[in-house]
């Protein structure tokens, strides 16, 4: 099993000197003691995310500050961007890191976020199909037909090349399972977390998404499993310490948590409830989150639920560290969370 670490701070407003500081000393951390990657996210005009509204700008800070770790975004909003500026960016990370980046690819989901290309939000799933395709076209040395300034039809590459030959690409699903075999079908990775989903129904979605790369492109692909994460010595000491920052991040993403409903049930609208309602739904959420659906406890608790993640067919753990905790908190945490990567290093597929 592999293990990396997965960054989407839940407030960005806080005034703080270095508001980066977690993500570099933890990138450093996770470079010197063999994890595999290091994955920023995209998100905009929201503090939930905020800090991250371009992953290539942080995957160049990483790569700066790093030698041998992956460099990985989760996720490039594909639809959001022109395919030409997603690869001339990342090419350009490549060439800083010599060679380490990997792109997952997303469809998106927040209507105000296509203000960037409101063109583009009715069909985002298929254009994310596209632009990852002419992406990883244009990382190969292909160049695209385009139109220029005077309306003439032109054709055009991407500079700098890049070190890779073929760029490592993911597809990200919230848990859509035609999202899972998409991914399969295009011979992609699949990045996914467990909000709105559990194990058990993750483990039928990635037969499918295998199935699908077996049948399309003979390779079984890989899975990533994003988990929020924090380890320590003593479980009731842990509990307590996660409890108020994780049911404040559950609480922030509340209106993800009851809109990712999978097939026919409800979908709830949170500005709708009562708040002792949703204090109710946020403490039932981190009640499930802390027993099996994150990293959270000592090493022997998470050990369990890593050994779960690889029986249903995950690769790689992105463990989440930003979701609330002080800095200084998360990093001596990463001391115990590199002992459950130590004695576990052998799960999952090669």
């Amino acid at each position: 099993m592999d293990f990396s670490l997965f960054y989407f701070a839940n407030n960005s407003r806080e005034l703080d000197s270095n508001r980066y500081g977690l993500l570099l000393d933890g990138a450093k951390f996770a470079d010197r003691n063999g994890f595999a990657a290091v994955w920023t996210p995209e998100r905009h005009f929201h503090s939930f995310g905020g800090l991250y509204p371009n992953p290539s700008v942080t995957g160049a800070a990483v790569a700066a500050v790093t030698e041998r770790i992956q460099i990985r975004a989760g996720s490039v909003v594909a639809p959001l961007h022109n395919p030409l500026r997603i690869a001339e960016e990342w090419s350009v990370v490549d060439n800083i890191s010599g060679g380490r980046v990997g792109l997952s690819f997303a469809s998106g989901w927040h209507a105000v976020d296509f203000a960037l290309k409101p063109e583009n939000y009715e069909n985002r799933r298929q254009v994310l199909i596209d632009y990852t395709e002419q992406v990883r076209r244009l990382w190969r040395g292909e160049k695209i037909d385009v139109v220029d300034g005077t309306g003439k039809p032109q054709q055009v590459g991407v500079f700098p090349p890049p070190v890779q030959p073929e760029l490592p690409v993911w597809i990200t699903s919230a848990g859509g399972v035609e999202t899972f075999r998409n991914a399969g079908r295009a011979g992609a990775g699949l990045l996914t977390h467990l909000l709105g989903q559990d194990l058990g129904e993750l483990e039928a979605k990635i037969a499918e998404y295998r199935a699908a790369s077996v049948e399309h492109h003979g390779k079984e692909g890989h899975v990533v499993l994003m988990v929020h994460t924090f380890l320590g010595e003593d479980e009731d000491e842990v509990r307590e310490l996660v409890r108020g920052p994780m049911s404040d991040y559950l609480r922030s993403s509340l209106g993800l948590l009851l809109g990712s409903q999978q097939g026919s049930a409800r979908k709830i609208d949170p500005s709708t409830l009562r708040e002792k309602d949703v204090d109710f739904l946020v403490q039932r959420a981190f009640e499930r989150y802390y027993e099996d659906g994150a990293l959270l406890g000592t090493v022997d608790k998470t050990r369990k639920i890593v050994d779960r993640a690889a029986a249903i067919g995950v690769d790689e753990i992105a463990c989440l560290i930003d979701f609330g905790l002080p800095q200084q908190t998360v990093l001596s945490g990463l001391n115990h969370l590199n002992a459950l990567r130590q004695c576990t290093s052998f799960l999952g597929k090669s």
